[in-house]
């Protein structure tokens, strides 16, 4: 649910295909028309509201350059414009690569004002590893990572689980990708008395869902779901946790000090396996090469006793508070103008 005074406008949406190039999700097959389509309605949103501040995510230009036809208008208008990122993109060659074919430093240094850092630089010094010059690196902002603990202020402390508990949770992000360790999962023989549940995601194709329903009836201790409105009130308490090793899975997992085995995707970008094994040699969580993974090692780790740092001794989680602070002292700084 939106706060009061706030509202959204949805983007007719790209799908991510393995090899990590983008194609529409629904509306028609070709490319460029979505494109124009996505660039024309950012452009007269841009026009209309004319934002005193503007957060780009991950890409400069647009996941596929949409945003070139707005940044001069965004200039024009004196818009702080704010770039946010994950605390990893990649692997740094690849992100070299990838920034000076999309002319991505380019942008940085002719429209942007900042560049907020959604992370630690004590996982991960992104401004080092990625050698980006001095003009963008005094442009950063290390917020540090949010923390989603605040979440739970939304549905109270004393809400009961929302299944049987001790119970290992199961997450595959959308789950376009997920099959296998799902399936893994589903197959594993957990420790006597504890319970299994699985959330697919809404993007495992239906055949795969479906296929996994259907081995789930021989384990009548685990539970598949394709969605639930708010993951938290699973994660907050559950016993032992295996997912992917997508962003917003893992700081939520390291945001509520949760036991976790994470199984990243390795392509076709390093970002999930880059920030497990960097999560698992500071001791905050156990990582799994996905080369590795059998029902078997996943029972294995379930039953094995695990004890992990808390994250809040080597992270910080301050990142809200910093947004938050980072905001007011922008709009301090100019004349707000109000939206008729």
């Amino acid at each position: 649910m939106l706060p009061p005074g706030a509202d959204s406008l949805i983007l007719p949406s790209w799908q991510k295909t393995v090899e990590g190039k983008y194609r529409p999700r629904a509306l028609g097959k070709k490319v460029q028309p979505l494109v124009r389509l996505r660039s024309q309605i950012i452009y007269a949103a841009i026009n209309a509201f004319s934002p005193d501040i503007m957060i780009v995510d991950n890409v400069p230009r647009g996941a596929m350059r949409e945003l070139d036809l707005s940044l001069p208008l965004l200039a024009a208008k004196k818009t702080h414009l704010i770039l946010g990122l994950r605390d990893i993109i990649d692997d740094p060659e690849a992100v070299k690569k990838q920034w000076h074919k999309q002319e991505n430093s380019a942008a940085l240094r002719k429209f942007y004002s900042s560049i907020w850092v959604y992370g630690d630089r004590a996982l991960y010094d992104l401004a080092r590893e990625y050698h980006f010059d001095a003009a963008t690196k005094n442009k950063m902002i290390f917020t540090g990572y949010l923390d989603a603990t605040r979440r739970i202020q939304s549905f109270g402390d004393d809400e009961a689980a929302p299944v049987a508990r001790p119970y290992a949770l199961c997450v595959v992000g959308g789950g376009q990708d997920g099959f296998r360790l799902a399936e893994s999962f589903v197959s594993t023989v957990l420790p006597k008395g504890m319970h299994g549940v699985l959330v697919t995601g809404t993007m495992m194709p239906e055949p795969q869902r479906l296929r996994l329903k259907k081995l789930a009836v021989g384990f009548p201790e685990k539970t598949v779901v394709e969605f639930v409105a708010e993951p938290l009130k699973l994660l907050r308490y559950a016993s032992r946790v295996i997912a992917m090793g997508g962003y917003n899975t893992l700081t939520e997992i390291l945001a509520f000090n949760k036991t976790a085995l994470i199984v990243p995707r390795i392509a076709p970008r390093q970002e999930q396996w880059i920030r497990a094994t960097k999560l698992a040699a500071l001791g905050l969580i156990d990582a799994l090469h996905p080369a590795h993974l059998t029902q078997e090692r996943l029972g294995d780790w379930l039953k094995q006793p695990r004890h992990f740092v808390n994250p809040r001794e080597k992270l910080n989680f301050d990142g809200l508070e910093k947004v938050a602070v980072s905001v007011r002292q922008i709009l301090n700084g100019r004349r707000i103008g109000e939206y008729v």
